[in-house]
Parts: structure tokens; sequence; C-alpha cells
């Protein structure tokens, strides 16, 4: 019998690291980033899910420092545009040194230059804020997954690495390689449509409805997500002290606008069906939103207006005079320049959207949040987080302005606000027990004995 039950444990995907045991680590990590920066280098190619305000910048530098000194060749630390400059400031705290040029050590840049690089050159590559691999075209993703395919130190850190889409943690899979994506499909999931084709829906806010697990595959498919994976909200989650890690308050606030004009031969607002209907909705809008943005944050407080239109950026640029836009148009420079000014308080309000800006930036400074209704849950998340994040020490509020034809939109953002929290906690449940972590659990609920018994 114990054979056999030997023989089951091998057909679930629990293969050992391809790393090494690392050296003495640095007195300065917490104990919980001690224990997840061990098993990211026992591991050799592992994904750190980690929430915001966690360390993932300290333990991503250590993990890198270690695998350089190990490798005997540069690890190249791959992030996006603003987060290098931060990067290699909070290297610099802790006397880690980061270089923007290929040299011994840790090299660092941005995901639209990895172009400029030759893998040959580096003995491990981590991916900050990896979740951005998914959102990119077929063509760049593919960039990075082949970029990394023959380095044999592999990581990728984020703390949202499928917000509200079990199958698109087949992106990190595959990054990390492990099964691909759609190896990743045919082995968990079964396809309503009987075909391999990965089209999204397009109006469910962009929610993979043909995939669903296969019989008995979850546990399964999460025992594997855990054997390639750690994840973590809080240091508990991993069996330690949560002390120094309690988030303030959040204090969301709903604001409904309505439209000046009526739409033609129409007396009322309705809800927008589809995606057509919001983007008009939206448009018409643009005055009412932005007008009252403006009055939120006109308190000559620290504040992060989120937008998504070029002519939402430009409105709320005039009408709120201390603020500084950053959009797609703006350099580089410019938008590190700007990113960094926010931080230091030279900059009172910062008009930007969250496909520029939503990932990686800690501004602890500013507890007022304000943003435009949006599908994207994950956009959503990060925006919030970049505000509302361990090291906090005020309640953050959140604005979240919507016009009376985004009613749709609210429910899905709640969706997938509840789809991302069931996956979340699925993936720390299932790894407290593959690691016999054993959270405290009340079971209040009496049992309930069918009928027939």
């Amino acid at each position: 019998m114990s054979d056999y039950s030997a023989f089951l444990a091998t057909k679930r995907q629990l293969r050992g690291g391809d790393g090494f045991d690392p050296d003495v680590l640095p007195d300065y990590l917490f104990p919980f980033q001690k224990h997840l920066t061990a098993w990211a280098l026992k591991r050799g190619r592992g994904a750190e899910f980690v929430d915001t305000g966690l360390g993932k910048t300290i333990m991503q530098l250590v993990w890198a420092d270690q695998v350089a000194r190990r490798a005997n060749k540069p690890v190249l630390v791959i992030a996006p545009l603003a987060v290098s400059s931060q990067t290699i400031r909070e290297g610099a705290k802790f006397g880690i040194e980061v270089s923007r040029t290929v040299k011994p050590g840790i090299v660092i840049t941005n995901y639209e230059k990895l172009h400029h690089f030759h893998s040959a050159d580096f003995g491990g590559v981590a991916c900050d804020e990896s979740s951005a691999i998914k959102s990119f075209d077929g063509k760049h993703r593919a960039e990075v997954t082949e970029f990394m395919r023959t380095i044999p130190f592999r990581s990728l850190w984020t703390a949202t690495a499928a917000p509200n889409d079990y199958i698109e943690l087949g992106t990190s899979s595959e990054a990390l390689g492990e099964l691909g994506q759609i190896d990743m499909l045919n082995r968990f999931f079964k396809n309503d449509q009987n075909n391999s084709n990965m089209k999204r829906e397009r109006y469910n806010g962009g929610r993979n409805t043909n995939w669903r697990f296969k019989g008995h595959a979850e546990e399964s498919f999460w025992r594997w997500v855990c054997s390639w994976a750690r994840a973590c909200r809080r240091p508990s989650d991993l069996g330690f002290d949560d002390d120094g890690f309690i988030l303030p308050s959040l204090i969301e606030r709903e604001h409904i606008v309505e439209a000046r004009e009526a739409l033609p031969e129409m007396l009322f607002t309705l809800p927008a069906s589809n995606f057509r209907e919001e983007r008009v909705e939206r448009r018409r809008t643009v005055e009412q939103r932005c007008e009252l943005a403006a009055q939120l944050v006109d308190d000559g407080k620290p504040a992060v207006v989120w937008c998504h239109l070029n002519t939402e950026g430009d409105l709320l640029e005039k009408l709120i005079p201390d603020s500084v836009q950053v959009s797609g148009a703006t350099s580089d420079e410019a938008k590190e320049e700007a990113f960094m000014g926010f931080a230091d308080g030279s900059i009172r309000v910062l008009v930007i959207k969250p496909k520029i800006g939503a990932w990686g930036m800690n501004w602890q400074h500013c507890a007022h949040v304000v943003t435009f209704a949006s599908h994207s849950y994950e956009q959503y998340y990060q925006a919030v987080r970049r505000c509302w994040r361990f090291g906090q020490k005020r309640s953050v509020i959140v604005d979240v302005i919507a016009s009376e034809g985004e009613v749709h939109v609210k429910e899905n953002m709640q969706r997938k606000a509840a789809a991302a929290d069931h996956m979340f906690t699925a993936l720390v449940a299932r790894m407290n027990d593959a690691l016999a972590i054993r959270a405290d659990r009340t079971f209040d609920k009496k049992e309930e004995v069918p009928a027939w018994l």
C-alpha cells in the first residue's frame, strides 16, 4: 500500500527544486521574508504571489544577489517603467548595488527595453510586477517568455498573479518553464466548446467562459500551482506573526453622476448593455465626472486621480491647478520625474491612467484615491494599493465615480473582486495544506444529515 501511495505522489507534479540552499540571509529581512526568499532560491524557478507592502522588492534583490554569486553571472531584474529607479534606491538603502548597465551583480531594466539585452549574458532573471506579462500583446509576451526560457534561475514577483481568471496562471507557469498555458488547460480544464481557442467573450469584462475544471481536477490543479508558487496576503498565511503588517481601514465611496442632456428619444438614462454603449455614456459624462473629481481633491492634501481617457486626463489637469498629468505621450524621463515628485511631495495631485502607473510604486504618503469606473479589477486593485498598503498609517479614502449608465460596470467589478478573493484563498489554503500550516479554523455550523438517512 505504501508503494502505491508513493506512486500516486509522483503523479501530483510536486517535483523538487532546481535551486540551491542559500547562504545566510540578511537580518533586515523579516522571518516570513526569509522563508519566502529561501524557498525561491531552493526552488530555482518559482513565483512569489505576495501582497503589496510585504517587501517584494527587497526579497527580490536578496534573491538576485544570491543567484548572481552562485551563478557567477549577472542577474537581470525586469520591472515596469519608473519602478526601476525606486528599486535602485531601495537596494541602496540595504547596501545592494543595482545597475542599469550589464556588469557583475544585479542589472535592472523595464519590459519595454528588454530587446536591448541578451539572455546568454545572465544567470538569473526576476520579473517584478510579473502580472504585467499577461497584459502584453502576443508578440511582446512571447518575447519575455523566450528571453527567460534558457536562463537557469527565474523568479516572478507580483501581488495579482491572476486576479479573476485561473487560466491566466498558465502565463506564469509557461514563463517559469513549467506547463505551457495550453498544456495546462488541457490537463486540468475542460473546454465547453471542445477546442483550444483562447478567445474571450467580448462583453463580460474579459472573463473566459469556455474553460472549467475537469471533474475532480481542482485539488490537483492547486497542488500543482503550489509546487512552483508561494502566496501570501499577510505573514500569518505562512504561520508567522502579523505584527506590523495590519492594514488601516479602507473607506470606499461611490458617486453617481447624471448626464446633463438625455440621449435622443430617451426620457431617462438606462444601464449600458454593451461596451459600445458604455463608451458613449463615458464620453458624454466626461465633464461631470471630472468636475466632481476636482471637487473631491480640492482639500490641499495629496491625492492621485486615475482616469482612462485622454480627454479625462487633459480636463482634470486643467480643473486641478496643482496637478501633473502623466500620459502615454509623456517621455520616460518625464514620467519617472513625475512619479518621484509625487512620492517626495513636490507634486500634490497626480493624474494618470492605471495602465501607465498602477504597478509597483509606493505612495504611502497619500491617503486619497479617486478613480473612474472600470471593468478591470486588476487595474482597480493595483491603483488602490499604491496608497493602501502596509506602511500606510492613515485610513485610505477611495472615491469611485460612475455615470448612471455604468451600473453593469460596478456589478462586473464586484464579481471579479469575489473571484479574486476566492482564488487567493484557495491558493493559500492549498499551500498551507501542502506545508502543514494550520490556521485557526472555527467550525460553528451544525452538520445536516440527509433526510434519507
